[in-house]
């Protein structure tokens, strides 16, 4: 057990506060604390829902809750920013009217959780965090693994329902397809889930994860987010396009993801596939293909302490995510008169002007770049940034080495 001022946390002044405002004191009720990271997709930009590799660590950016229960079979939560919700532990049910929502995510969450065998009773919980959303770096991700470690703290004393990082994450990223109605794969839950840095392969029937023994703070690199201040949550049916896409050209070889299509046969049935459905979903096949291989060779230059070798596949992802990938710039007003995304890619290679690396982050279309920049360079870096785009657009990040974790208070 711990107390909410050893708990590592910047919040729990603003925690006490909320939960003190919405619920009431607390009185006897035995209190839980629970927290999960944002994350950073270091490698591999949508090979996942794919059946591909990634490579994806936790961030120092986090949310955090504190919650006990009510006593009645309502699940309350108090959102700092996105207000409070409240739900029936008999009420688990799907509903088209709450897709994009806080309150289908905690609803698909409840129901994983009965599923995987809890029994749930009513809780009170308010929540704060630092994790900025929309911009690319797993807000979603980290508020569904956030609830799911939080039910089992007060749901399942006993623990008898799984809570592994891939069973939690499964559990994140079937919620954000069926409730939330995205169509993601599980890379961001079990990034956020496992904590630190770590290789994903979604190959096989279940993902497989390697963590990845790297000093980050040794390397001479910093990471910054730069935000383009385009919520890519808003465009959400270009990013549906592009796994809608790449399965439409795995169905063309008889399969249901790419990973399963040998890509010598592929090239050797480019001209049919471009024929049938256009260049765009051979392109993108084409990028999911390199990608998947070209996280191999990161995975392996990081093991071996290779920086300079692992940027350079940084390099070539972000040139083939903006050419072939294409999820840079949304084309919401069909004309391409505002692409935010891109200016910041262009800004960040006039700052970094050949040192270190950047590409879009995550499923892009909007939300932020990552760059990796040199170390004696980043406070330089960051002041210009801010000041040509005119708002405060870098978010320094290091990797966190702690996932998404509940405990019960003293």
């Amino acid at each position: 057990m711990t107390t909410l001022e050893d708990a590592r946390t910047p919040a729990p002044a603003r925690l006490r506060k909320r939960f003190a405002e919405r619920f009431g004191n607390a009185g006897a009720r035995p209190l839980a604390f629970a927290s999960a990271p944002g994350r950073v997709e270091l490698a591999g930009n949508h090979t996942d829902h794919q059946g591909g590799r990634t490579i994806s660590a936790a961030i120092d950016r986090r949310i955090y809750a504190l919650a006990a229960p009510n006593g009645t079979d309502e699940m309350r939560v108090s959102m700092e920013s996105f207000g409070d919700i409240a739900l029936s532990c008999g009420d688990l049910d799907t509903r088209e009217s709450e897709r994009g929502t806080s309150l289908a995510l905690v609803r698909g969450m409840a129901a994983a959780f009965v599923r995987a065998g809890g029994r749930l009773s009513g809780f009170d919980a308010a929540t704060c965090s630092d994790i900025p959303a929309g911009a690319g770096v797993s807000s979603s991700a980290a508020f569904e693994m956030l609830v799911g470690v939080l039910l089992r703290v007060l749901c399942d004393p006993t623990g008898a329902v799984p809570c592994d990082p891939v069973a939690l994450a499964l559990e994140g990223a079937q919620v954000e397809q069926a409730y939330f109605g995205k169509p993601c794969g599980v890379q961001d839950q079990l990034a956020s889930a496992q904590g630190g840095a770590a290789a994903f392969d979604f190959a096989g029937d279940l993902p497989r994860v390697e963590p990845i023994a790297f000093d980050w703070e040794a390397c001479g690199y910093a990471l910054c987010l730069v935000d383009s201040r385009c919520d890519h949550s808003v465009h959400a049916d270009e990013y549906a396009a592009v796994p809608a896409d790449m399965r439409a050209v795995a169905r063309r070889f008889g399969c249901e993801r790419l990973e399963d299509v040998p890509y010598p046969v592929f090239l050797a049935r480019l001209a049919d596939v471009r024929a049938h459905l256009g260049d765009r979903a051979a392109l993108r096949a084409l990028h999911y293909f390199e990608e998947t291989r070209r996280v191999a060779a990161q995975q392996r230059a990081l093991e071996s302490g290779d920086i300079e070798g692992f940027l350079e596949g940084v390099r070539q992802s972000g040139a083939s995510s903006a050419q072939f990938l294409q999820n840079v710039s949304p084309r919401g007003d069909g004309l391409g008169a505002r692409q935010p995304a891109m200016m910041v890619l262009a800004l960040c290679a006039h700052l970094l002007d050949g040192r270190g690396a950047y590409r879009i982050h995550g499923g892009g279309f909007g939300g932020s770049a990552l760059a990796f920049v040199p170390a004696e360079d980043i406070d330089a870096f960051c002041e210009s940034m801010d000041a040509l785009l005119g708002y405060d657009a870098c978010l320094r990040a290091k990797v966190d080495g702690r996932g998404a974790y509940a405990e019960r208070m003293a």
